[in-house]
């Protein structure tokens, strides 16, 4: 059974003034999503700025998304890095407070060969039960997992069961689930690219978009699984304006900013992110405006 199907939100991680999480705006941005159809949350991934907390910080954010949720859409924890036996510890810990699964980044700067790729998620699946999705993100990390290695891990695997692809590579993409031949469970890392995924079997999108247009983001997933392609593909083309302004800048620069600019008040980012260059915000306010996104 997939991990979920849908809509999951890439959530942002709220801060305040002096640069500690908000969590009681963590809870807000919890409730929003859940009441606008939002299928899973994601805690603590790129988007929530995973790669400038601390250990503690980072353990707490997933622990306290996981209650605040209640098992009312799935938590999926960020728990990656590019030390495999921090990546455990980090797992292990999520497990025990009951994350119904696991996002792991595949290593980065020091990156891995495909042998080591293997080795790395195979030692993490076997300290850990809850299922495991790989996060493909090369750009991000310089390592690449090539569609036979990924196969190789899912079916030589108890537990890890499906792939982020924010390769952007629809080649790959495709060349992956012809191997896979159903036993990968995908989700588009890109949120111009649903549709396209979703056409190769996706489950699914984890979405940066949905901290600013949820219910959006939900039924362009939603209305291309109850087989209405036409509607889905409408809202991915209009929403297309917007992604390009959301990743004009290193994210998650643009989408705090965005939601900001909403009114959501969740603060600032930590260095070494900066604020919008001055023409790069009035193209996210602009963008914001035309998809229909109220400004506060």
């Amino acid at each position: 059974m997939a991990i979920f199907k849908g809509a999951g939100v890439a959530i942002v991680t709220p801060m305040l003034p002096n640069g500690e999480i908000n969590y009681d705006k963590l809870a807000e941005l919890i409730e929003f999503q859940i009441s606008n159809g939002t299928d899973a949350i994601i805690i603590c991934g790129t988007t929530g700025e995973s790669s400038t907390l601390t250990h503690e910080e980072h353990m707490a954010a997933i622990k306290f998304t996981i209650e605040r949720v209640a098992k009312r859409v799935p938590v999926i924890a960020g728990t990656g890095s590019n030390d495999t036996n921090t990546a455990i510890i980090m797992s292990k810990e999520a497990e025990s407070y009951g994350a119904d699964a696991l996002l792991i980044v595949t290593p980065y700067y020091n990156k891995a060969t495909q042998k080591g790729l293997i080795a790395h998620y195979t030692a993490i699946s076997e300290a850990v039960s809850t299922p495991i999705i790989m996060y493909n993100v090369p750009s991000r990390t310089g390592c690449n997992i090539q569609p036979a290695t990924a196969v190789t891990i899912v079916k030589n695997t108890k537990n890890v069961v499906g792939i982020k692809e924010a390769s952007g590579d629809i080649s790959q993409i495709a060349k992956l689930m012809a191997l896979a031949d159903g036993c990968i469970e995908l989700y588009s890392g890109n949120d111009d690219q649903v549709v396209p995924i979703m056409s190769l079997g996706g489950n699914g999108v984890i979405s940066v978009l949905s901290n600013v247009a949820p219910k959006e983001t939900h039924d362009m997933v939603m209305k291309y699984l109850e087989g209405d392609v036409k509607g889905s593909c409408e809202i991915q083309l209009k929403a297309m304006d917007l992604v390009e302004a959301l990743f004009c800048e290193v994210n998650p620069i643009p989408v705090k900013t965005a939601l900001n600019l909403m009114g959501m008040e969740v603060g600032p980012l930590r260095l070494p992110m900066t604020e919008m260059e001055p023409a790069n915000l009035e193209r996210l306010k602009k963008a914001m405006v035309e998809f229909g996104i109220k400004l506060a």
